[in-house]
């Protein structure tokens, strides 16, 4: 049932899953029971739709009420099987899918139901068109219909879901969360995509995604940060394996570019063999990195510290995670090393209060994400690794943090609420970028902001620039 908070926009609901959505499930009866005996158990259920099963207990077919008036009534015999009327093959949609990409679905497809399945294929519960339509505005729906597209017009909508989405009074905050929900979502429909093309991997692997779309706060224009873990292999066989894996990952990251995720300047891709490696491989990387403590080894180790997977199977990568943990907690000088070299990040100020000019030539504009969010995002990890924390997101660490007694719970709100406004004023930005017809980027015409937006910008600065140099003098005992 769709259920909003008091005082939240009712589209709120669609940074969720789509499992937050769901009713109940339907009844669900083998493909080959008698069509009567599967509408008389509909009407006893209420129900205005009914499953029909395979022989291993998985959904394949559904039966509507409106399936019933066009196929059945003075066509169909009660005796013919539920297979006869149902229909196949089933539209349905995963439990932690976003309720984004199933109201897309269900526009779509001109559904009325759409059944949530789990991994094997059982019915967990079912969406109803008119609840979920009714969480979404007339005009948002003309942006949602776009979610249904390829992956190259899911990307091309971002734009006009995120204005909507702050016109109907959504904060950035969870603006962003659906586009990067949708970003991550259109990195597992290529997978799947460029899977189905080359065939099934000779070893398993797990995708992961770094950066901004692994913390879960992607704006418009993520370039690409990913890597593979592969399952370990003999040795012999590494000829075979690594020949499949330069092909598909190559594929893999020309199908995100072309979809709107530019290839990473920095050849941070899977099709990059540092990138790409077994567990046991990742593993001594790792090792490595925490030992040299210079240069690329700092620079690789602080990309890679907000890994998360993007498929369902998890193992791998809070394996991956626990070894890393364990590594951190032996040698913490790692973390004094890449402390040393984030206090480089600095936020836009000059030393009067003034906003720091970063646009080349006659402009004046200043870059909030390289010189705001950066110094907060890194400030913000060193301290969430140093006390063993999983979380990836900056919010979610900034609030364990405050749990844990790290920070107070007055700095938490300060640095929360400073998160909160520089999400925003890059949002805004990029679409406002976007409606000029320009590539839409991090750099902020601050001087063109109300005065009193100025002010709070400055001040979320300042409190980002006090827990910055405070966290990075904790860790490298430099004075500030």
């Amino acid at each position: 049932m769709l259920t909003t908070a008091p005082g939240h926009a009712p589209i709120a609901v669609l940074t969720g899953p789509a499992s937050a959505a769901m009713a109940a499930a339907p009844p669900a009866l083998s493909a080959e029971t008698p069509l009567g005996q599967a509408i008389a158990a509909m009407a006893a259920a209420r129900a205005s739709a009914i499953l029909a099963l395979d022989g291993a207990g998985c959904a394949i077919g559904i039966l509507t009420e409106q399936d019933i008036a066009r196929r059945v009534v003075f066509r169909l015999g009660a005796e013919v099987p539920l297979a006869a009327a149902m229909t196949a093959p089933l539209i349905a949609c995963a439990p932690d899918e976003g309720l984004w990409r199933a109201i897309a679905l269900l526009r779509q497809h001109g559904l009325r139901h759409l059944p949530v399945l789990d991994a094997a294929g059982r019915c967990l519960g079912m969406l109803h068109r008119a609840e979920a339509l009714a969480a979404v505005s007339g005009g948002l729906l003309t942006h949602l219909e776009a979610l249904s597209g390829d992956v190259t017009a899911i990307k091309a909508a971002q734009a006009g879901i995120a204005r909507a989405l702050l016109a109907e009074g959504l904060t950035a905050d969870a603006v962003v969360r659906l586009v990067n929900g949708i970003n991550l979502d259109l990195h597992r429909r290529i997978l799947a995509e460029t899977i189905a093309d080359h065939g099934t991997a000779p070893v398993p692997f797990t995708l992961l995604v770094m950066g901004s779309l692994g913390r879960g706060e992607s704006l418009l224009t993520p370039d690409q940060d990913n890597g593979m873990i592969l399952e370990d292999y003999p040795d012999r066989d590494h000829a075979t394996v690594d020949a499949w894996f330069r092909s598909f990952t190559e594929d893999f990251n020309q199908r995100l570019d072309q979809a709107g995720f530019p290839l990473c300047p920095g050849g941070i891709m899977a099709r990059n063999p540092l990138w790409r490696k077994t567990a046991r491989q990742w593993r001594d990387q790792m090792g490595i990195w925490s030992n040299r403590r210079v240069g690329a080894a700092l620079l690789f180790g602080d990309i890679v510290f907000d890994f998360r997977p993007a498929q369902a199977n998890e193992a791998a990568a809070f394996a991956l995670r626990q070894h890393l943990a364990g590594l951190l907690a032996a040698r913490p000088a790692w973390l004094a090393a890449m402390a040393a070299q984030n206090a480089s990040l600095h936020v836009g100020l000059t030393l009067f209060g003034g906003f720091a000019d970063d646009e080349p030539g006659p402009g004046s504009r200043t870059d909030l994400k390289l010189h705001g969010l950066m110094p907060l995002v890194a400030a913000t990890r060193l301290l969430a690794l140093r006390d063993g924390m999983n979380e990836t997101g900056t919010a979610q660490r900034i609030a364990a943090l405050a749990a844990r007694g790290s920070i107070t719970a007055r700095e938490a709100s300060a640095l929360q609420a400073a998160f909160s406004l520089l999400l925003d004023v890059l949002l805004r930005q990029q679409l406002a970028d976007i409606a000029a017809g320009r590539r839409p980027g991090n750099l902020v015409d601050t001087a063109a902001m109300p005065k009193e937006a100025r002010q709070a910008l400055r001040e979320a600065l300042k409190a980002v620039r006090s827990f910055s140099r405070t966290s990075f003098a904790g860790f490298t005992g430099q004075v500030w």
